[in-house]
């Protein structure tokens, strides 16, 4: 089963990294967040790729190319331009880079593959999200409902502090600081995580039009038709949006508590 990442955005939101490369190719602990997305597929057997590139599509084209010789141990000879490799560090990877466009947005760049998907069932994620969702177990799901598309809902942290308050006097019952969605709620808090399973019947839903986002009309065209399915991990997710984020996540990756290396 192939896997789609979405790589080619601006991550204005993280200007001070994408100013000179793309957000999948920020890095935590040396390595891009798109070697780490990619890494917890792998851990599942999961190994061709399908990178959907656009803004500094370069600089993901040429990871790739040189990722051989990257993180392999080498020794060159610059008299008769030799080059002799001792310890070989690779992964099992078939990747495709597709440049979808400088400025396309999300259903286009989707859309672009569909040549390479065919008729085959498909696994679709974002370019900066970090999880430890079980991937069998989110196929399963997927299987068993026998629809177009399951979607990873997640809960993620608060931004803020969570009052319960009294209402006849308005005494504080509780705080909790920063906390996740409100699980008790049957509904409440629940956000697109990415991790997709997808048919190809949802290329049917995208418009053929560079400015179509896949999280506007396909997907509430999905949903109308009863055809979006949500498969809910109550685990770990990250997104990176901010420096901030990224601070957090290399923090835990240095610590040796990252919950997303399930290879480790």
């Amino acid at each position: 089963m192939k896997v789609l990442i979405l790589a080619g955005g601006y991550g204005t939101r993280l200007s001070e990294e994408t100013e000179v490369k793309p957000k999948p190719m920020v890095e935590i602990g040396g390595k891009p967040i798109l070697w780490h997305i990619m890494k917890i597929y792998s851990y599942y057997g999961y190994n061709e790729f399908i990178v959907l590139t656009g803004y500094k599509s370069h600089i993901i084209k040429e990871y790739f190319i040189n990722y051989y010789t990257r993180y392999s141990d080498i020794t060159i000879d610059m008299a008769d331009n030799s080059m002799q490799i001792h310890t070989m560090r690779h992964e099992p990877w078939k990747v495709t880079m597709l440049y979808t466009g400088q400025d396309t947005m999300t259903g286009g760049r989707i859309l672009q593959a569909r040549p390479y998907v065919q008729n085959e069932t498909f696994m679709l994620t974002y370019g900066d999200g970090l999880s430890d969702v079980d991937i069998p177990a989110l196929i399963k799901f997927h299987k068993s409902h026998k629809k177009a598309m399951t979607m990873t809902s997640v809960l993620p942290d608060g931004k803020f502090g969570a009052l319960d308050i009294q209402e006849s006097d308005g005494r504080i019952k509780s705080f909790t600081e920063k906390p996740k969605g409100d699980k008790s709620l049957h509904n409440a808090g629940w956000i697109n995580g990415g991790f997709f399973v997808c048919e190809p019947k949802i290329f049917d839903y995208i418009q053929q039009d560079e400015s179509c986002v896949f999280e506007q009309a396909p997907l509430r065209g999905l949903a109308q038709s009863g055809e979006l399915y949500s498969y809910k991990h109550y685990g770990f997710w990250k997104c990176m949006d901010t420096l901030r984020d990224k601070m957090e996540m290399t923090k835990m990756w240095q610590s040796g508590n990252a919950p997303w290396a399930l290879w480790l």
